[in-house]
């Protein structure tokens, strides 16, 4: 019998609103498969949530809530994913500030992720919180030793800080910690409906996961597409189409044959569209139908996050208790009634 022990993996998302179609082709699709591959931790980073949206704390539930039916409905199994939130496992606060000892102000300054995302929010200046978040992020991974962290590029400059954080802190106390590794996905990032590089929940451009089929029909048939064509027989370029790019992520048998049509002139935009909603409609019928399995059942939902949550709690009081003894800090005179 083979008893090898599973690699962990973490990964998980910010409860700032309903999940969307970017998220299901850039990391859930791919979550749903790793489940059975990988012992994996599911963090829904509330905490992280607040560096954008500490002045509305009071929209966090009910995004704590979607975000959780959002990964049950696509098909995360909570027999073999642990679903947990951030805010309740304290010791990734505490960890969080012990990273915060190995990372200089400018390291910070100068993370691309965390530039790009100044330059999204338009902010000239930013709170603590918000330019140290990669290193909560450090502390999310390491506090449950994940081996693999699935990323896309854009988030690879947080993994290697937390590579960073990994290696000075085995250098300098004991080797006690996991220095993770990228899963790197090599999905395209979708755009959004209006032809931005990217679908966001700030951008308002996207289609979500528990959006009904009117809406999703309305926001495909408002979707831009090539602006040369004019007329049916004007011949097209679906690589400047938001429309293609959709059909490439969900309509792939018919994508070739699609382009092709859409190149001669012999298809308009009006069937290309009917086209695509049909396929996202086999999507995500599925997908809601679970969705209101779960949402008529709060209780059950409500129970999974609880089990998920205490379980990743178990984990990160197992290892806070190496790391206070790696960093001499676990003191015998008052150790005895920490909790």
């Amino acid at each position: 019998m083979n008893m090898e022990k599973k690699k962990r993996i973490l990964t998980g998302d910010r409860p700032t609103g309903n999940l969307h179609l970017g998220h299901y082709i850039g990391s859930l699709q791919n979550r749903v498969r790793l489940q059975d591959e990988y012992d994996t931790f599911i963090i829904v980073a509330d905490v992280q949530a607040l560096t954008t949206n500490f002045d509305r704390p009071e929209k966090l539930s009910q995004d704590v809530m979607n975000v959780a039916l959002d990964n049950l409905s696509v098909g995360i199994d909570p027999e073999k994913a642990t679903i947990f939130i951030q805010s309740y496992i304290p010791e990734i606060a505490e960890l969080t500030v012990y990273y915060g000892m190995l990372v200089t102000v400018n390291t910070l300054r100068h993370n691309p992720t965390v530039k790009t995302e100044m330059q999204q929010y338009g902010y000239r200046d930013v709170t603590y919180g918000f330019l140290g978040y990669p290193v909560s992020q450090a502390a999310d991974i390491t506090f449950c030793k994940a081996d693999l962290v699935p990323v896309g590029e854009d988030q690879l400059p947080h993994l290697e800080l937390t590579r960073k954080i990994v290696r000075r802190f085995n250098d300098l106390y004991s080797p006690v910690l996991v220095e993770p590794q990228a899963l790197l996905s090599n999905v395209p990032r979708l755009v959004g409906i209006d032809g931005n590089s990217k679908m966001g929940k700030s951008l308002g451009n996207g289609i979500y996961l528990n959006d009904e089929a009117k809406v999703v029909k309305e926001k495909i048939f408002s979707a831009v597409t090539d602006p040369n064509r004019i007329k049916i027989t004007d011949k097209g370029n679906p690589q400047v189409c938001t429309v293609f790019a959709y059909h490439n992520s969900f309509n792939s048998e018919e994508a070739s044959n699609i382009q092709e049509m859409c190149r001669a002139g012999s298809i308009g935009c009006v069937a290309c569209k009917k086209s695509l909603t049909s396929a996202l409609e086999k999507m995500l019928e599925p997908i809601r139908e679970r969705r209101k399995y779960f949402e008529e059942k709060p209780e059950m939902v409500n129970e999974i996050i609880r089990i998920g949550t205490e379980r990743a709690r178990s984990v990160a009081v197992e290892t806070m208790a190496e790391i206070r003894a790696a960093m001499r800090i676990d003191y015998t005179c008052i150790d005895s009634g920490r909790k």
